[in-house]
């Protein structure tokens, strides 16, 4: 078992703890994919020969870590490949380490039980599909012609269901920086549904985002909006289970960019095709994703002078918190 999938038990709207995590993460090892907004997958191939401890036992240990530096507790899938892990996953809870078994018997057997839909990269739809001619299980898949799943998916989904479901897990962790992206949360204090406060939040999201941006002298290629809502009897975004829903938007930008402005408009874009229909809200998180060196972007020149004023003026503004602090300028929509 040298795969973990990690999934950190994250209040809401708290997504900027994620770094620190994998911070802590790292002093296990060094191969470590981030999967934002609370999940990692960490490879101990290393580390259990290193440390000289299988990874059950390394995982109890980021569990008590997480728990005793940061108070945040943690579910841990634990299988012989990413695939595998993360079906681990969804299956465990916070405080339980769930194991897919290695040996290629017990793990044909895990497999054979599963319904279909349990497969990681399984949507829904085709998850139906192969349910309506009677392909309900992964072993029922694992057994069927190729030929079979070709027809009913497309050749390379086809594929890649028969190997998943036969055991072969041709995934691997793909290490990345948890910095290449930049969270900001806003938490309302009570369920809000006024869309005037949550485009304020955004606002003040977006704002924060662009300094920061600047700050590090990067830019984003896309902006991840996330908002969390409270129990909705009344709404089409209820979850079937009637607890806290949340619904994930990306979107990635003309050009990347730290321009606040920018960044505002594509939050408003986002929120407002969100429909929400006054959704009652507990928080709403931004993630400027795919950052890169200022230096290295492009800009597009419009030659309109109300862009190149808003620039010089966020420049200016930017110098001032530099000097004074982070509040003594900002829009005048969020001076209450």
């Amino acid at each position: 078992m040298t795969i973990l999938c990690v999934q950190f038990q994250l209040p809401p709207t708290y997504e900027a703890a994620l770094p620190r995590l994998i911070e802590m993460l790292e002093e296990f090892t060094p191969v470590i994919e981030a999967l934002p907004p609370d999940r990692a997958l960490v490879d101990l191939h290393g580390a259990e020969r290193y440390f000289g401890r299988d990874a059950l036992d390394l995982a109890s240990m980021i569990r008590v870590r997480s728990l005793a530096r940061y108070g945040i507790d943690c579910a841990i899938g634990a299988g012989p490949g990413p695939l595998f892990a993360r079906m681990a996953l969804n299956d465990s809870r916070p405080g339980l380490i769930r194991v897919v078994p290695e040996e290629p018997g017990a793990l044909t057997e895990f497999l054979a039980g599963q319904p279909v839909a349990a497969l990681p990269g399984v949507g829904a739809a085709t998850a139906r599909t192969l349910c309506e001619y009677g392909l309900d299980t992964l072993g029922k898949v694992a057994a069927a012609p190729l030929s079979t799943l070709q027809r009913l998916t497309s050749a390379r989904t086809g594929r890649e269901l028969r190997e998943k479901a036969q055991g072969i897990d041709r995934g691997r962790v793909v290490p990345n920086a948890v910095s290449r992206s930049l969270a900001a949360e806003r938490s309302f204090p009570r369920d809000e549904l006024d869309p005037a406060e949550h485009r304020r939040a955004l606002l003040s999201a977006t704002e924060e985002l662009g300094i920061r941006l600047r700050a590090l002298e990067k830019v984003c290629r896309t902006l991840t909006l996330t908002v969390r809502y409270a129990d909705l009897p009344h709404s089409r975004l209820r979850s079937s289970g009637g607890t806290p829903t949340s619904t994930t938007r990306s979107r990635k930008l003309k050009e990347p960019t730290a321009h606040s402005p920018a960044l505002t408009d594509a939050a408003y874009r986002m929120y407002e095709a969100l429909g929400l229909q006054r959704a009652r809200v507990r928080g709403i998180a931004l993630r400027a994703e795919g950052l890169s060196p200022a230096d290295q972007a492009t800009h597009q020149l419009t030659f309109d002078p109300v862009d190149e004023k808003a620039r010089r003026i966020e420049e200016v503004a930017d110098r001032a918190r530099a000097r004074f602090g982070a509040h003594v300028i900002g829009p005048g929509t969020l001076a209450s």
